[in-house]
């Protein structure tokens, strides 16, 4: 655990990064809202609080990846649900993504295109919660 953490911080991207990603890895953005609104899998928002004030999706865990080491326990480990993780882009997300697999998490895919693309398409977003949370 304390490996993941550190992946997770920051402190070892070139490990952290050094292996691909697979389709099986990725959720495009479609799949990802059609779950998520369906109840079907657990977004997880791993943008800090000042990119959330932007606006995040309905119902997201808002869950920044600098508050993942202490928070981590808030991730489902239901293999049933899967765990959808989202930023900006996908880079955080992937990153975090590798941590997270080499852990157990194997339930855990990351959002291709991101809250970027979700805000160009136009698509629902609501102000974040003043506890940042949920």
């Amino acid at each position: 655990r304390a490996t993941l953490l550190l992946l997770l911080a920051g402190a070892a991207p070139q490990v952290a990064c050094s292996e691909p990603l697979s389709s099986a890895d990725v959720a495009t953005l479609d799949e990802a809202r059609r779950l998520h609104e369906g109840g079907q899998a657990l977004l997880v928002d791993i943008r800090e609080s000042d990119e959330h004030a932007t606006g995040v999706a309905a119902g997201a865990l808002l869950l920044p990846m600098s508050q993942l080491q202490r928070r981590i326990d808030e991730l489902l480990t239901d293999p049933g649900r899967p765990v959808l993780l989202i930023c900006h882009t996908q880079n955080r997300s992937g990153r975090t993504l590798k941590a997270l697999r080499r852990h157990g998490y194997g339930h855990v895919r990351y959002v291709h295109g991101g809250m970027r693309e979700w805000a160009l398409r136009g698509w629902p977003m609501v102000r974040p919660p003043a506890s940042g949370s949920r």
